[in-house]
Order: structure tokens, then C-alpha cells, then sequence
């Protein structure tokens, strides 16, 4: 592909939703007057829209975007979440919280877990949930922005809302919005790259780069690109998935939960002005008829919307960026909602783009590192998600008696068993979640070590029991403190629910 690196570069996003204006808005405000930003969409395709459920690292893309939080969640009717309880995923009758932050007090050479640990061998019995800020003000409901950011959170939004909010900052930003169907894709006959999008009405958009945000048509990156696609379907077998949104019957707890049945899972989010609902499943075990059944049963409220029925398969794109096409959000590839990591992929690689967006000649290094960093970033997510499945004592059910039984991938059995061993975790290159998130997730389902750093057996007994009665003690006088979730919601960033019509 030839080019002045001083003209403008063309800049060609193919389909809106949630990708497609979180790549516009954050490339229209960094990039400014040196690219020509052009997103197409048409109103007679709909977008996926059920993701409600974000992570922390939002928080950092909002602010890095210069956008008001107050302002954001008033738009998008959000409120704040603290992390997800888990219920019946290890036996069908426990419950886990896997929280944002960190729990008790590391130190640099072990976890706090090895500290907690000792501590249970010394008589110590109170619970790992019990130094955990986070954990504990969102079980009791209570939510306040703290100083030095102290509370690690993140949002429980309506994705179309922030479509729509997104849309107005890019646009005011000077990207150009060109509504019509996409008829065919013209590649450069010597290159093989993606020369222009057709459009319907018969209006060419040519461009130099072209970001791929059609979800899971890939109209551009597999459908006239073939870049291939790995399927994981055999360690995340869920398949499909019911969404449907309901009245608030309470005030918006500060979490969402993920709810486990016999042949997948449910979830539940709850926003300002509705709560989200939707059931994962996977469909040889359970037909989307007892599916809907099941859904409608468990939740709460007038439903206020008709079932968004959605058949995925949970996978990776092969090559994110190929030729000078990059795939963004679920046209990349998808992995189901369970720790609600699909807006975080999409800022993810959006942000890298940015990094390593080409002047001119697109680099064959560059788009080498991009793919090799996408492909960490989805097999790091995936064993994660897999871990949820296979760490479990459940054997009630065909579903859950494959998970335990299943064979994984080496990555993600060496880290439970080096748990299992030592109680250690290790954050590779970046790795999305952290040490404390593995330890409360494979705690949580019942993985237990076996020992403990010899690090914690420094302390004197009167040493530990005072270092756990101190940290126990923060927590609880820094939560007791605090304002109940949905008052300060109120206070902060409350929206009038008929702007969410």
C-alpha cells in the first residue's frame, strides 16, 4: 500500500455498535486533523447490544479520551461495579465473589494468600473475603469514589446508550458518519488489499486502513479476507445465549451476578434505569425453547423487552490484522460474558492500533507484534474462562460432568496446579487479570494449596494475628463509612430513565 506519510490517512471503520464508535472516538480525539476518519453503518442492522458488564481498565480508556465520568454514566444510566458473585459453580450450592482490587496485603516476594493460609493453620478462621475493600462494600451494598483511587471498580452500563454517546464525541471530534449497507468489498488487484467498500446505494469509500467492526459477520477480516479462525468450542462449549431486560424491583447493587444452572449459566446487571438478564447455554444439552423457560423463570420484574436470541462460537480470529485490515470487537472473535471481557478486547485493540498506527507503508513487524499481542490477550482470557468450568465439584448434569472432565490447555493446567502446590500465582506480560483474581476464583471453586510461602512462618503468632486484626479492621471501618451504592448513584451521576427511551 503506497502513501505520503504527510497526507491524511484514510481511515475506513466498517459497522457502528459498541467497536465501531469506541475505535472512532478514541482515533478522532488522539489522532486529530492527521487521519480522515470515515465510519459506515446502516439502522437496518442491528448490533449485539447485550453487553452490559465492563471492567476496570475502562475507567483509564474514559479518562484517557477526556470524557466526564458523571457525564458518561448519566448517558448510559450506569452504575458501579465492584466484580461478580458466583453462585453455584463449584458444588451448585456455594457462592464466591471474584472482586476488582486486591485482597489483604502482599508482599514483594509472595502473595497475601500465603499470609491467610498460615494464618488457618495457626487457628486463624475468618474468611480470605474479609480483607478485601472491594468484596466486602459491594456484598453490604455501599459504593464511594475514595482517595488515591483506593476503590477499584467499574461499570454496569447499557452498551447502546454508549454507542450513542460515543458517536456524538467522535463526530464532534470530525469523524465522518456515512449511513448505508455494505454490497461488496473491492480488493486492489495487485496488492490483495481492501481497496473500498460498495455500498448499496452505489457510493465507493476507498481508504487506507480498514477496521473491521461488522461483529460476527467479519465481513471484511474472514468474509473477503479469509484470515481463519480457531475454534475453542471444545474447552468453552456454551454456544448460546437468551438476553432480555427487566424493571428494577430494588436499588442497583454495586456487582453482577453469574448465576450457574445445569447446562451453562445466567447473569443479571443491574443499571439505573433496568436490569439486564440473559441465559448462556449450551445447546446440546438444553434446547433454546427450555432455555427461555428457564431465563424467564429466574428473573425479576416486568420484562421490559423481547428475548434477543444470539448463537456465537467462542474462538479467536487467526490473524487480527491482515493485510490493511484489523479486526475489532467480535469480528476478531468472541468469548462469552463470563468475566465480562468483550468492551475491554475491543479497547484493547483499538488502543494498540493507535500505537502502532502506520504513517505509511503498513510494517510487516508491526502487524506481526499486533497479532501476537491479540493472541496473548485472548489465550490468557480463555484459560481463565475455562477455569471456571473446569474447577468444579458439579457432576449433576451432562454439561458439567464434560467441564471436569475435559482436557485443557498446558498453559492454564500448570497454573492451577502450581497453585494447588504452592499457593503462587505468576502475572505474565501483561496479563489481563491479576494474581488476586486467580486466587479468588480457583479458591472460590474449591482448589485449596497445599502449602504456603515459608515467608509467612517469619512472623511471630502475635505478629500475623495483629497483621490480619489490622487489615481485617481497615476494611471494615473503610466500609462501614461508606454510602449505601444506589444513594450515591443518585447524588453522583443519576439519570432521568426516560432519557434511556
Amino acid at each position: 500500500m503506497n502513501g505520503d506519510s504527510m497526507r491524511p490517512r484514510k481511515i475506513v471503520i466498517a459497522g457502528g455498535g459498541t467497536a465501531g464508535w469506541m475505535a472512532a472516538a478514541a482515533i478522532a480525539r488522539t489522532m486529530g486533523a492527521t487521519v480522515d476518519l470515515t465510519l459506515v453503518e446502516s439502522e437496518q442492522i442491528g448490533t449485539i447490544g447485550v453487553g452490559e458488564s465492563t471492567i476496570p481498565p475502562l475507567v483509564n480508556y474514559n479518562r484517557l479520551l477526556g470524557i466526564a465520568e458523571a457525564d458518561f454514566m448519566r448517558a448510559t444510566q450506569a452504575t458501579f461495579k465492584l466484580g461478580i458473585l458466583f453462585d453455584g459453580w463449584k458444588d451448585g450450592g456455594d457462592r464466591y465473589f471474584h472482586s476488582f482490587g486486591s485482597t489483604g496485603k502482599d508482599h514483594w516476594s509472595a502473595g497475601f494468600q500465603h499470609f491467610w493460609l498460615h494464618g488457618l493453620s495457626k487457628g486463624h478462621t475468618q474468611s480470605y473475603d474479609d480483607y478485601c475493600l472491594e468484596l466486602v462494600a459491594a456484598l453490604q451494598g455501599k459504593f464511594a469514589h475514595l482517595p488515591d483511587d483506593r476503590m477499584n471498580y467499574a461499570y454496569q452500563l447499557d452498551s447502546s446508550l454508549y454507542a450513542r454517546f460515543l458517536r456524538q464525541m467522535a463526530e464532534k471530534d470530525g469523524a465522518k458518519r456515512v449511513e448505508g449497507k455494505i454490497a461488496q468489498v473491492d480488493l486492489d488487484g495487485e496488492t490483495g488489499d481492501i481497496a473500498a467498500l460498495v455500498l448499496e446505494s452505489g457510493t465507493r469509500i476507498e481508504g487506507d486502513l480498514f477496521l473491521d467492526c461488522t461483529g460476527f459477520r467479519a465481513l471484511l477480516i474472514e468474509q473477503t479476507l479469509h484470515a481463519g479462525f480457531d475454534d475453542w468450542t471444545h474447552w468453552l462449549p456454551c454456544d448460546s445465549a437468551i438476553a432480555v431486560q427487566t424493571e428494577n424491583v430494588r436499588p442497583p447493587v454495586p456487582y453482577t451476578r453469574a448465576m450457574a444452572h445445569d447446562a451453562g449459566w445466567q447473569w443479571r446487571i443491574p443499571l439505573q434505569h433496568r436490569t439486564g438478564n440473559g441465559i448462556v447455554f449450551c445447546s446440546r444439552y438444553l434446547s433454546r425453547e427450555k432455555a427461555l423457560e428457564r431465563l424467564f423463570g429466574n428473573v425479576e420484574g416486568q420484562v421490559l423487552t423481547e428475548p434477543n436470541h444470539l448463537r456465537f462460537v467462542t474462538g479467536s480470529r487467526r490473524r487480527q490484522w491482515y493485510r490493511n485490515c484489523i479486526a475489532i470487537g467480535l469480528s476478531g472473535g468472541f468469548m462469552e460474558p463470563l468475566e465480562s471481557t468483550s468492551i475491554h478486547l475491543i479497547q484493547r485493540a483499538i488502543l494498540r492500533l493507535i500505537r502502532m498506527m502506520p504513517a505509511g507503508e503498513i510494517s510487516a513487524r508491526d502487524v506481526a507484534e499486533f497479532n501476537d499481542q491479540q493472541d496473548q490477550d485472548m489465550i490468557q482470557i480463555r484459560d481463565f474462562l475455562i477455569l471456571h468450568y473446569k474447577a468444579t465439584e458439579r457432576r449433576d448434569s451432562p454439561f458439567w460432568r464434560q467441564c471436569a472432565t475435559m482436557a485443557i490447555p498446558d498453559t492454564l493446567a500448570q497454573k492451577i496446579e502450581l497453585f494447588r502446590e504452592t499457593g503462587r500465582v505468576f502475572r505474565r506480560n501483561e496479563e489481563l487479570f491479576a494474581e488476586n483474581s486467580w486466587v479468588q476464583v480457583m479458591m472460590g471453586q474449591g482448589i485449596t494449596p497445599r502449602t504456603w510461602h515459608p515467608i509467612a512462618g517469619k512472623l511471630r503468632d502475635d505478629e500475623l494475628a495483629g497483621l490480619l486484626g489490622t487489615l481485617r479492621e481497615q476494611v471494615s471501618r473503610t466500609v462501614a463509612g461508606l454510602p449505601e451504592h444506589a444513594a450515591y448513584i443518585a447524588r453522583y451521576c443519576g439519570a432521568d430513565p426516560a432519557r434511556a427511551a
